[in-house]
């Protein structure tokens, strides 16, 4: 299927920024694809048809239908355009399914916070598509040359492929998140209308259950994750998930690539949802957003305060609890915090009520804003990360290029990306932000004392700033890992 010009992937995904977005899939399901491009790549986006992408996309028409799909409902394809900026768009395709996408909700829960029940039919249908568009089944005159897959809902789509006769495009599966892996009954098996044979522990059964991304990791032809040391975490406990094992067996096709972040849209220079734009050579502007997101939150406007920001699901993953667990220590350094975010709804009501508490010292929003979320960035001093683990993380990227050192625990991608400020990292101008290990309270917390501290000396702080900003942190290079993978495939 190789083409004689340009490279051709179909890129499978559940989400994409700013149609729909649950987590940082979304962005890099934007972000990649255009710097693909401009790689001189042709590419192509399959996604459900969901309210928001039924909208967003423009210029929609139907390329073809799929009335007696065995084992799904009558689905039509529709190709059209997203528009990611005046300068950039990705031709795109849409599974229109209105029983199983036109309804309200997020992509993968209702209204209540709970998963769809009928997710297993919903995801089989984008991974069943995926596989018809990737081999000679495809109606279509455009032929890709790599099935490139993202996480658990486009995992079925290596397993039909699997057991197509015909010819098909190699598959690559790029794992975001290894904690979210599409489990469900044995029965879905033939349901979705997989052999029999597959479920087994050489295929797609998992403790019992029909696991989508435990077939894609099994079935792809190659696997990434988005960062290297997030590769190594997951081939043993506990990160990898009950997978460690198949992982390890495939280690010698298991790749990571380091996430990049769109600089154009993540530009302090230019960003328009500040309040004033700042450069490295000119940090004064940082703390004017300060002072604005400090009043706009309600905190007492202090320059003097360090600011610290979170933006984040608020979860058990992201160690929202232990935070929750220093604040009382933490407002008498003093010091100030802003989260915005939502997820799990007990921990969302202690925020609220230590807000309450607090309310000088304190404040949150539950719930996704943009235009804050890039003023938290801009207008913090430091951003706290403390996740127990985190595949790549986008935000602690966007933080240093903000000039906004973070705190992170030394897991998964954040070990890639943030150096820690030693008196070496310091001297050698490649420190970046903070880390710590291993993950308690009492670190988190001794940590956020050496920022207080190095936030008052001024000329190491500003160092530290523009040590952070002078990072490339594009998605030039990880592009190039990707395409150098799809390459090898084809050969």
């Amino acid at each position: 299927m190789q083409s004689a010009q340009k490279l051709k992937v179909l890129f499978i995904t559940s989400e994409i920024y700013p149609l729909c977005k649950t987590g940082g899939l979304g962005d890099v399901s934007a972000s990649l694809p255009v710097a693909l491009q401009n790689l001189q790549t042709d590419i192509k986006i399959l996604l459900p048809g969901y309210p928001s992408v039924m909208q967003g996309v423009k210029y929609k028409r139907k390329i073809s239908e799929f009335k007696e799909l065995q084992h799904f409902p009558p689905t039509t394809l529709l190709a059209g355009k997203l528009a990611l900026s005046k300068t950039e768009s990705l031709s795109v395709l849409v599974i229109d399914c209105p029983g199983l996408y036109a309804r309200e909700g997020g992509p993968y829960l209702d209204a209540g916070g709970y998963d769809w029940p009928d997710n297993a039919l919903r995801f089989g249908l984008l991974s069943k598509i995926g596989a018809i568009l990737s081999s000679d089944a495809s109606p279509l005159k455009w032929q890709p040359d790599i099935a490139h897959c993202n996480d658990w809902q486009s995992g079925l789509t290596p397993a039909y492929l699997h057991f197509h006769s015909g010819a098909k495009a190699p598959t690559v599966i790029t794992i975001h998140n290894l904690a979210f892996q599409g489990n469900f009954a044995p029965g879905t098996v033939i349901q979705l209308g997989l052999p029999a044979s597959s479920f087994n522990v050489h295929g797609v059964e998992y403790y019992g259950n029909l696991s989508f991304l435990k077939a894609g990791i099994y079935y792809a032809d190659h696997i990434t994750t988005v960062s290297s040391n997030y590769a190594k975490e997951i081939q043993k406990e506990p990160l990898g998930f009950g997978m460690q094992g198949l992982l390890t067996t495939r280690s010698k096709q298991l790749t990571g690539i380091i996430n990049g972040i769109d600089i154009e849209k993540w530009n302090p220079e230019t960003d328009p949802h500040l309040a004033k734009n700042y450069s490295s050579k000119k940090l004064s502007n940082k703390s004017f957003n300060k002072a604005v997101l400090q009043q706009r939150m309600g905190l007492d406007v202090d320059d003097a305060i360090p600011l610290f920001g979170v933006i984040s699901r608020l979860t058990y993953q992201k160690g929202t609890d232990l935070l929750i667990q220093i604040i009382p220590d933490f407002v008498k350094l003093p010091a100030q915090l802003v989260i915005l975010g939502s997820t799990h709804v007990e921990l969302e009501a202690q925020l609220m009520s230590l807000a309450k508490e607090y309310p000088q010292s304190i404040a949150v929003k539950i719930g996704f804003d943009e235009a804050l979320s890039h003023l938290i960035e801009a207008g913090s001093d430091c951003f706290l990360m403390p996740s127990r683990f985190e595949p790549c993380g986008l935000n602690q990227m966007y933080s240093q290029r903000y000039g906004t050192p973070p705190i992170v625990h030394a897991t998964g991608g954040l070990v890639d990306t943030v150096v820690n400020l030693t008196p070496d990292t310091l001297a050698n101008g490649t420190a970046s932000g903070f880390s710590f290990s291993p993950i308690t309270t009492g670190n988190l917390f001794s940590t956020i004392q050496l920022v207080v501290e190095t936030y008052r000396n001024t000329k190491t702080w500003q160092k530290l700033q523009k040590n952070a900003m002078a990072k490339d942190f594009s998605w030039q290079a990880s592009a190039a890992a990707y395409q150098e993978i799809y390459r090898s495939l084809i050969a």
